[in-house]
Order: C-alpha cells, then sequence, then structure tokens
C-alpha cells in the first residue's frame, strides 16, 4: 500500500517487467500502510492498486475461508514457548478485566464453575467480529455462575474473547484449560517437569503473560497421563510458581487443579480430595473433583478441606457419563448434596442441553434446566456503575435497536420500552435503597414512609449539558418504542433492586389484557455524562486483499470485493464497543443495507478492541482514468450510550486503481 499523492510526469516509455526482488519489495510495500502528510479534515488516505494475488494472512489469526479474525490455542509446548505478543493478537484481547460483583469471588461462600466444554470447542464462537450462525449455543445464566472455564483438548485454551467480554460483564472469572493427555502428554509433561526450575518456571512465565495479555483470569491444570517421579516431584512446585507469578499480574487470578494424577505420578482418578493428591490442592487455589463420586467422598473430604471448603469444586457431568449421582436433567439431585456439604460445584459439559436435544427447543430447555437448579446455585450481583442492558442474546436473525452497588450523590435513570394492547397502561420505574450509613433520598416520591421503595419522577427538562444523553427522553422512538429518563440524588444510599411497575387508571377494565416489552434499562453516574470523551485518532487501513466480484446480471457495473483491517487508537475503558461504518464505494451490499453515502453510512459490524477486519465488502471497480475510493468511519459508542457526534469519529479513505499497463504514462 502507498501514500496517495500526485504523481510525477514523465515521458511515455515502456517498462520492463519487474525483478524478483522488486516484486518482493512492491509486495512488502503494500502491507506497509503510510499516513498522508497532508490530511484531509483529518482523514488518513491511503492508496492501493488493485492485485488478486495477495500475500498470505498469519494462519493462526485469520479463517483461511473468509479471512475473518479468529481466536486460537496452542498445540504443543514449542507453540507455547516461542509465542510473543504481537499486532494479530490484539484481536483476542478483552475490553476490560471483570467487574466489580457481590459477594466478591473471595467471599466463603459456596461457589459455583461452568466447565464449557462443547465437540473440541472453537466452534462458531472462534469469530471474533461475529459468525453466521443465528442459533448458535449460548449462556446466559450469568448471575448463577461464579467462575468460566473455557476447555478443549488443545494443549493450551485460549478463551475466545466473546466469552470473556460476556463474563466479565457479569462479574464472572474466566478461565483458560491447560491439558496433557496419553502418551504425547506424558512426553511433553516430561521436558518440561523432569528438569530443572527453569524449564518448569518458563511454561509458568508464559502462561501468565498469555492470562495478563488477553485479560482473562487464570487456568485450569488438567494432567491426564502418568508422570515420572522427578516430574510429579517438581509438580507442586510449578503449581506455587504459577500461582504466586499469577496473583501478582492478574488481579483475582485463579490457578484450579484437576483431580487426575496423584502424588506417586499415576494416573489414578479419585473422585474426592484425599491424602493422595492434596499436596496439589495445597500448591493452588483450588481443586476439581472427578464425577463419579457418592456422598462417602463428600463425608470424607470435610476433614481434607478444613477451612477451604469453599476450594473443592465437586464435578458434576451433565452428560451423566459413568456412575454419577445425578446429570442431565437430574443435575440438581448432584446439586443438593454438594450445597448440604458445603462444597463448591464445577457443572462440566451444560452444553448438553444444546447438544443432544432439539435445537429448536433450546431456549426452552436451557431455561428448565437451570430452573432445576436454581435454589442451589447462590446469585451474585454488580456493584459498579454505569449498568446498561438491553437483554439482547447476541445472536438470531435481526439486528434490534432497543432490545447491591453503591451510587454516587446523582444518578440518572433510564427505560425504554413499548405498550402493545391496552394504552392506558402506566409504565414507571421504581427502586429500592439501602441504609450505608444514613440515606437520604432527595428529589424522588416515596410510595410510603417506612418503605425504602421510591419512585423517581421522569426527567420532563433535561440540563444542557447532559442533552446528548438524554435527547430523547419521553419521545416516542421508531417501531412504538418510548424513552424515559429520570434523576435522583442520594446520600450515603445502596441501590438494591429496580422495578418496572404497572397502574391503571381508576374506572378501567382489569381483564383488559396488554404486553409490555422492555428494550434497554440503563443506571449511569451523572458525574460521567459529563466527562469529555477523546476523539478516535490514527486510523490506519493494512493487510487489503482483492477478489473479483460475481457480476448480479448481465451488463451490471463490474464490481470488487474488498478485505482489509482497520486499526486506530483510542482509551477502551469509557467505551462498550465500536461502531465501523463505510461510505461511497459500495453498492448497498454492506451489513445495515440501504443506500450509502456521505450522510448514511453503512453499519459494518462492532468492535470491542482498537482493530476491526473487513471481509467481502462489495465496491465499485476503479475505471481506467481515475481511482475508486471507500471511506470508513469508527464510532465509539461509550458505556452510557449516547451517540458521539460524528466530528469525534474516527476516519480513514482508502483510494484504490487497477494496475497500470506496459506503456502508461
Amino acid at each position: 500500500m502507498e501514500a496517495a499523492g500526485p504523481e510525477p510526469r514523465a515521458a511515455a516509455r515502456l517498462k520492463a517487467p519487474p525483478t524478483p526482488e522488486e516484486e518482493r519489495e512492491r509486495r512488502r510495500a503494500r502491507r506497509r500502510p503510510r499516513r498522508r502528510i497532508e490530511e484531509e479534515q483529518e482523514e488518513a488516505v491511503f492508496h492501493d492498486v488493485v492485485s488478486f494475488t495477495p500475500d498470505p494472512l498469519p494462519g493462526r489469526y485469520y479463517d483461511k475461508d473468509t479471512t475473518k479474525p479468529v481466536s486460537f490455542y496452542f498445540s504443543s509446548l514449542e507453540e507455547l514457548l516461542a509465542w510473543t505478543p504481537g499486532m494479530e493478537d490484539s484481536f483476542n484481547v478483552a475490553l476490560e478485566p471483570s467487574e466489580c460483583r457481590q459477594p466478591p469471588l473471595s467471599s466463603e461462600r459456596p461457589r459455583t464453575l461452568l466447565c464449557h466444554d462443547m465437540m473440541g470447542g472453537y466452534l462458531d464462537d472462534k469469530f471474533i467480529q461475529g459468525a453466521a450462525a443465528h442459533n448458535p449455543y449460548c449462556f446466559y445464566h450469568w448471575q448463577s455462575i461464579d467462575i468460566f472455564v473455557y476447555f478443549s483438548h488443545h494443549t493450551v485454551t485460549i478463551p475466545p474473547v466473546g466469552w470473556t467480554n460476556a463474563a466479565h460483564r457479569h462479574g464472572v472469572c474466566v478461565l483458560g484449560t491447560f491439558i496433557t493427555e496419553w502418551k504425547e502428554g506424558g512426553r511433553l509433561c516430561e521436558a518440561f517437569l523432569a528438569g530443572d526450575e527453569r524449564s518448569y518456571q518458563a511454561v509458568a512465565d508464559q502462561l501468565v503473560l498469555i492470562a495478563q495479555f488477553f485479560r482473562f483470569d487464570g487456568w485450569l491444570i488438567n494432567i491426564e497421563n502418568s508422570l515420572s517421579l522427578a516430574a510429579v516431584g517438581n509438580m507442586p512446585h510449578f503449581l506455587r510458581y504459577l500461582t504466586a507469578r499469577l496473583h501478582e499480574q492478574v488481579p483475582r487470578g485463579l490457578v484450579l487443579w484437576y483431580d487426575s494424577v496423584v502424588s506417586s505420578g499415576q494416573l489414578k482418578w479419585q473422585d474426592e480430595l484425599n491424602q493422595h493428591n492434596r499436596v496439589f490442592f495445597d500448591s493452588c487455589d483450588g481443586f476439581f473433583t472427578n464425577y463419579n463420586w457418592r456422598e462417602e467422598h463428600l463425608e470424607r473430604m470435610l476433614g481434607q478441606a478444613g477451612q477451604r471448603r469453599a476450594d473443592v469444586y465437586v464435578g458434576v457431568d451433565v452428560f451423566a457419563r459413568g456412575k454419577v449421582v445425578g446429570g442431565q436433567f437430574d443435575t440438581y439431585k448432584s446439586l443438593e448434596l454438594i450445597r448440604k456439604h458445603g462444597f463448591s460445584a464445577a457443572l462440566f459439559a451444560p452444553g448438553w442441553v444444546y447438544e443432544c436435544l432439539e435445537k429448536k427447543d433450546f431456549f426452552q430447555n436451557q431455561d428448565k434446566f437451570w430452573a432445576l437448579l436454581e435454589r442451589y446455585l447462590p446469585t451474585h450481583s454488580i456493584c459498579s456503575l454505569p449498568f446498561v442492558t438491553s437483554f439482547c442474546l447476541g445472536m438470531g436473525t435481526r439486528r434490534v435497536r432497543y432490545g447491591q452497588v453503591p451510587v454516587p450523590p446523582q444518578i440518572f435513570l433510564s427505560l425504554v420500552y413499548k405498550l402493545e394492547g391496552a394504552s392506558n397502561v402506566g409504565v414507571a420505574l421504581e427502586l429500592t435503597t439501602g441504609d450505608a450509613g444514613s440515606c437520604h433520598v432527595g428529589s424522588i416520591s416515596t410510595l410510603n414512609e417506612t418503605s425504602s421503595r421510591h419512585s423517581p419522577r421522569p426527567l420532563r427538562v433535561p440540563p444542557t449539558k447532559l442533552a446528548r444523553w438524554v435527547h430523547r427522553c419521553s419521545q416516542q422512538l421508531r417501531g412504538g418504542w418510548v424513552q424515559r429518563c429520570y434523576k435522583v440524588n442520594l446520600r450515603d444510599c445502596l441501590l438494591r433492586d429496580l422495578f418496572v411497575s404497572f397502574a391503571r387508571p381508576p374506572g378501567s377494565r382489569e381483564e383488559e389484557s396488554f404486553v409490555c416489552r422492555l428494550g434497554e434499562v440503563q443506571v449511569v453516574d451523572a458525574k460521567s455524562l459529563l466527562a469529555p470523551l477523546p476523539r478516535v485518532q490514527a486510523v490506519t487501513v493494512s493487510h487489503v486483499r482483492w477478489q473479483q466480484a460475481t457480476p448480479e446480471e448481465e451488463g451490471s457495473p463490474a464490481r470488487l470485493r474488498l478485505g482489509c483491517t482497520l486499526h486506530w487508537s483510542y482509551l477502551l475503558s469509557p467505551i462498550r464497543c465500536f461502531r465501523i461504518h463505510c461510505c461511497a464505494g459500495t453498492d448497498g451490499g454492506a451489513l445495515g443495507g440501504g443506500p450509502s453515502g456521505p450522510e448514511q453510512p453503512a453499519l459494518l459490524g462492532l468492535a470491542f478492541v482498537n482493530q476491526y477486519r473487513i471481509v467481502d465488502l462489495v465496491v465499485a471497480a476503479a475505471g481506467p482514468s481515475g481511482d475508486g475510493r471507500v471511506e470508513f468511519l469508527v464510532e465509539p459508542v461509550p458505556k452510557e450510550g449516547f451517540l458521539v457526534p460524528r466530528a469525534e469519529w474516527g476516519r480513514a479513505a482508502l483510494l484504490y486503481s487497477m494496475p497500470r499497463t506496459d506503456g502508461a504514462l
């Protein structure tokens, strides 16, 4: 790729074919985007000559068929030790660390771990920017679990970033898996465990670096092969070193050990914590038992666990393989015994409801499965602002726009809803507060003097400075949706619950039915709404790939398919994502549909890091006498959800031309 700029005039002459060295240099130049010295309205402009023999992209990071960025794993010790962070890895970095939660994971109450094992892993969920599948497996009972483990049979399983982002938004800890199996696993373990400390420390350092760089929270260590005396003797040292280093580098980091190898080096599952595997439990943060236990195993473990009862995660195979107490829809029988004795639980492969039952009934079966477990799953809540939800599961066939927390002195609340049926039903947002000292609630009407439940007054005339957030308040939105906004002044209070209440006017017909759909609920700190946002800067275009587009009909204009990578500079902490748009050069086939142009950019997709891979964007072919042009816009979406003015978006344009023929000027 070359920087755009005027070309010097020259006499017409025939060009000699490029030498192999010149051809290699030309390809390297196309991969190195250079910004123009002059920028038009702070827009970076790049130039590329169309070529249909693109340089290959690194296979680890991109799907070979589509060039879409994908999550990845390591299959060997050599791959693990050779890895260093690079630009391509940035696609898989989680947006932010785990949200604050109540109670914290460090509390002594029993926890719930979900180990996601589904058909080898890295299926539709490997596509970082989203997959075309309309009905993939999804999990939405985050309030009921404390730890999420992404499991596969690859040596080093790095959780796909979509899972990490979703879990962290709900205050759930995310672990990857380090696993060795069979004879090859035994050879791998001997290679780093049977020698001196430098070997196992190098492996541990890499595992810590990976968790730190990709922003997940730690590792499940699963050694399912026998070990020599030298290797098993070093295993506790490896675990202690890994755990200590992880705690230093990753906030709330965790290392868990799976019940497999015993202290003699034999591969011998115990189905409990006992004297044969206690040394590994003592060397890390927790112990995940095998699945074929009975109640007597739990009773024996009480003495072994001591004060660390919550650090013992009793395994439950939801597929009910082997001699288990209960699995499938009887999983609650296992949970009942586990909780009776005060242990944590590890649910293995709850995707059974998706893999083995009718997919068309997935939501009914998923809800049934978790409802049966509900009484044994203590929930947790988030404890930080802003709180925003649109109740969207991130799947389906269309995009829908509207679908115990200490609070600052002033908060704003927003509710988006739509009534179907009776139109005389009143909809209101209510909240309950707790006393964090002496709670004082102002600018609010209390339902009764002894209740902590309050009904805020709708905000009719918003402060000018907050217009960007509340400009749609009390307005009818598209599709019959309504947004209401509220301001609440609080002092020394805890915000506990939010309610949506419904009321009919006196004398109305009580039997008249209605439906209310909730679109989005927000609770935000007023101070955060006043803080200025930075501008998206330094947008670059790289890794350009071209393909001929198949003409739709005889005589239609020539088209090209464009693939490229956008990268930009922006602080991630204040935003929830970026919307990526394009203008001009397309035929309206991009996501979002409709004509595109300077006033109506077409939405391409969402990014959760500072880069985005554009794939198969249809653009008009450049003519013989002029350049084609496509403009990309990067829109930051704040956590509070208000629209950022387009002047603060990032912009870059790509000019492209067809290759010159011999004799051209």
